[in-house]
């Protein structure tokens, strides 16, 4: 047998003292440890000295790695969280507000310095922040100390017998504390990393594992059966030294095979028992035990004791663990990262027994919680987040599966899609059941084996449409408000093709629905967005995305100007909104998929203006022919008359045109995709030609107004702190003087600045619908304002802006009716054709 190697001393950020040896291997080469510690020493450069709270949207990718490793060295306190649950970053940002944020995934660590220097109190001992296991809940995290990861990496490594010669295959999130135990307890040896986010059903994922030689790999429960599917067991992998279990209990038929299966095949399997309270573990089932022993979890880790403490009415007892792994303490808001120990053992919650060999064996659970695929669930945490969308539920299940017992009306589908992704479960580990009533028992209580007896009888759930207003309606508001009856759970308002006009409208009707809406909510899924939940009680005042009320504001400003209700003019904020909105919205996808978006958001501008400027032109003689087909500016007069009432509508048609042909060159496309906001800033710099007289577009009113477009589109893109301090720096210095109107230059500043730095403005809640509607139909005001405040202005100013917006908001409702009244006509018609077909 391998002697052990000697870690009393070992720590896994001294990565230079291993030199040239590999450190991480990837499809993308290798990286020696003397390499990966030069980048952490220039990234932990970055973060500086003074100690901060950083968080850390990690991936299984290199960037990751250096980024946890540079905060960890250089002393900050790190909130580590998986940068693919993008609504589980934001209610940790908004509780926790770290000093800095670090996004990876274009080949470089983003740093967002949130603030200068640290708003914390922040204990001496806090070393790392993590979710615990993946539990549902409020935002309360695991305070872990230094010591405790490398206590417990120098336990795993040396029950493991871990030393430079390994090297394991990362199967398992980084921001998991099972794997990321796995790169503590290596790069603590001096050995390698193969870093991957394949999954072991992918063939890529055992070609790497081969072409690296690979000694290893975690599995949770769930990953047994995916290694059944792919044959795992007849594999011929030489290089292959053991495979650890942990993250929920493998039933013990299939330790017993796959223990008997490692013998045969000349690999160990370790059974692990831990928890991200005791930093990741505190027992392993040794591998020669396991074949005669597949209930155990084994024995206590090197540092490490059990005991079980008797409770009352119980045969078995509570098991409890203590060691240097055991964390400081919990928190749940910022105070708390000020606390150091609380704690010295760790309660596990589990019932367990000790055999006569000093195996110890877990036999049931002292609380409701059961651990599906590696992640921790409170029954009852679940039962409250059914009870928030307005679902009776009695949920029950096993650590296979989640069992859920749904009293009335409901649709069990869309509701175990939803549960699902709000706690990170496969689709299949949730199983929904609708009954009359709830199952009790004489007492009145919860009957709970009746429900988990439901999935046993293998009832089929019944689908039935949702009932009421909440999140669970958000797939039908979306479907609503963007007229697309296919939505699914994982669309997006971007894959869905949704522009600025018809966002305005959804945002509205979602913050309704679910409250305050998290920023980069387009980005997020369906799915995501109906697992949130929704505030309880009234509040006075709700938030808005400054583009929203800055839209709205600015259309009433426009209406009161030309009514000479003051004197300055907000329409070109419009052409920096108008920018930021497309930079937004308007640039995801594939380029064919780009540009159908943009022609469809064009039309909705062209199509609205061409019809009602027809009907000017009918009605008045202010206008031309060339105002019908927004020529004016092409070919109208020199000198200013009504003709050039729509400028706007035709300044706006002419950038998007423009860009539109700009991104449909493929090399234009590609660089806007690789360095988005330098790209921005590039089209910033070009267009301010025309700002400063330097060239002269041709056009002989108005203004140039392209530079004020591609302003707001490099605001949109300036997505951390430095850029934003740019952006504002650039708009300081290039709008004042534009106007030769330092009020109407200041509006357009602080616009700029709004958008910028604030996540969202208050709004009197009985004002958000009404803020929503101006700013969503502020083109349609614009248009219709031209006719319809002459006739009010004989009774003052402020009717005839107080009656000019309704009118527009009108034209606007009219024009959202008319297509979907029309689809849906289509819609119904077809389906007799269809019937026709198939009969």
């Amino acid at each position: 047998m391998t002697p052990r190697p000697d870690l009393s001393d070992a720590t896994f950020t001294d990565l230079a003292q291993h030199g040239d040896r590999p450190a991480v291997l990837s499809a993308d080469g290798v990286l020696t440890y003397r390499q990966l510690a030069e980048l952490v020493d220039g990234l932990a450069f970055r973060l500086g000295t003074e100690r901060r709270l950083v968080m850390l949207a990690a991936r299984n990718d290199l960037d990751s790695l250096v980024a946890y490793l540079a905060a960890i060295s250089a002393g900050h306190p790190l909130l580590l969280v998986p940068a693919d649950k993008p609504a589980a970053l934001e209610p940790l940002i908004a509780r926790y507000q770290p000093d800095v944020v670090l996004r990876t995934g274009d080949g470089t660590v983003q740093v967002d310095e949130r603030f200068p220097g640290t708003r914390h109190d922040l204990h001496p001992e806090l070393a790392l922040l993590l979710s615990t296991s993946g539990s549902t809940g409020s935002p309360k995290l695991v305070r872990l100390s230094r010591d405790n990861l490398v206590e417990n990496a120098r336990s795993i490594a040396g029950y493991l017998r871990i030393d430079a010669s390994d090297r394991a295959l990362t199967t398992l999130p980084l921001s998991y504390c099972y794997g990321l135990s796995v790169v503590n307890s290596h790069l603590l040896s001096g050995a390698g990393l193969v870093l991957t986010d394949l999954s072991v059903v992918d063939p890529c994922f055992w070609d790497l594992f081969r072409a690296h030689e690979a000694t290893s790999f975690a599995a949770v429960p769930y990953s047994f059966d995916l290694l059944e599917r792919v044959g795992f067991a007849e594999m011929d992998l030489p290089s292959l030294r053991y495979v650890t279990q942990a993250g929920g209990k493998l039933a013990p038929d299939k330790v017993s095979a796959w223990a008997r299966t490692g013998q045969r095949r000349g690999w160990d399997l370790f059974v692990m028992y831990g928890a991200t309270e005791a930093t990741a573990r505190m027992a392993y089932l040794p591998p020669d035990l396991a074949a005669e022993n597949p209930a155990s979890i084994g024995v206590p880790i090197p540092g490490g004791s059990f005991r079980i403490d008797p409770i009352d009415g119980l045969e078995t007892g509570e098991l409890v663990y203590s060691g240097p792994n055991v964390m400081l303490g919990y928190a749940e808001s910022p105070s708390d990262l000020a606390l150091g120990r609380q704690l010295h053992e760790l309660r596990t919650g589990d019932l367990a027994v000790e055999d006569a060999n000093g195996l110890f064996e877990v036999v049931g659970r002292r609380s409701r919680f059961v651990k599906i695929a590696g992640l921790r669930v409170d029954l009852g945490q679940v039962e409250r987040i059914l009870a928030e969308l307005g679902v009776r539920a009695a949920v029950t299940g096993s650590d296979e599966i989640l069992v859920v017992a749904l009293e009335g009306d409901h649709d069990p589908a869309m509701l175990s899609t939803l549960l699902a992704s709000d706690l990170g479960l496969p689709r299949a580990a949730v199983a929904m059941y609708p009954v009359e009533q709830l199952p009790r028992l004489p007492a009145g209580k919860i009957d709970y084996p009746a429900v988990r007896a439901l999935a046993e009888a293998q009832v089929v759930p019944a689908r039935h449409e949702p009932q009421r207003e909440g999140p669970a309606d958000v797939p039908r508001i979306f479907a609503e408000c963007l007229d697309r009856p296919d939505v699914t759970g994982a669309d997006t308002f971007v894959s869905l093709e949704g522009d600025s006009l018809s966002y305005v409208a959804l945002s509205v009707r979602l913050e309704a629905a679910l409250g305050q809406l998290p920023a980069g909510w387009h980005l997020l899924s369906v799915a995501e967005l109906a697992g949130r939940k929704k505030p309880r009680g009234r509040r006075l005042v709700s938030l808005l995305e400054p583009s929203i009320v800055l839209r709205a504001v600015a259309i009433v400003c426009v209406v009161a100007a030309h009514v000479e209700l003051f004197t300055f003019h907000t329409a070109h904020l419009l052409f920096v909104l108008a920018g930021f909105n497309f930079a937004r919205f308007q640039l995801g996808g594939s380029r064919p998929r780009r540009l159908r978006r943009q022609i469809k958001s064009l039309a909705r501008i062209v199509v609205p203006s061409v019809a009602f400027i027809s009907l000017a032109y009918v009605l008045t003689d202010d206008y031309s022919i060339a105002n019908i087909f927004l020529l004016n500016a092409m070919v109208g007069p020199q000198e200013v008359t009504s003709e050039w009432h729509f400028w706007f509508v035709e300044m706006l048609v002419y950038v998007l045109i423009a860009v539109m042909a700009l991104m449909f060159v493929p090399a234009l496309d590609r660089l806007e995709r690789r360095a988005p906001f330098a790209f921005a800033l590039g089209l910033l710099a070009v267009t301010l030609l025309s700002r400063y007289d330097i060239v002269d577009p041709g056009l002989p009113k108005p203004m140039p107004v392209f530079w004020l477009f591609a302003l707001g589109w490099a605001v949109a893109r300036a997505d951390s702190t430095h850029r934003r301090v740019l952006v504002s720096v650039l708009a300081a210095l290039v709008v004042p003087g534009f106007f030769d109107h330092p009020l109407r230059e200041a509006t357009i500043v602080v616009g700029v600045l709004l958008l910028a730095w604030v996540p969202a403005l208050p709004v009197p809640s009985i004002l958000r619908r009404v803020t929503g509607w101006l700013a969503a139909a502020s083109l349609y005001i614009y248009l219709t304002h031209w006719l319809v405040y002459p006739v009010l202005l004989p009774l003052g100013q402020v009717t005839a802006v107080l009656g000019s917006l309704p009118v527009g908001v009108g034209y606007w409702a009219l024009c959202q009716w008319l297509p979907a009244a029309l689809s849906a006509r289509k819609r119904t018609h077809r389906a007799p054709v269809r019937q026709l077909i198939n009969d």
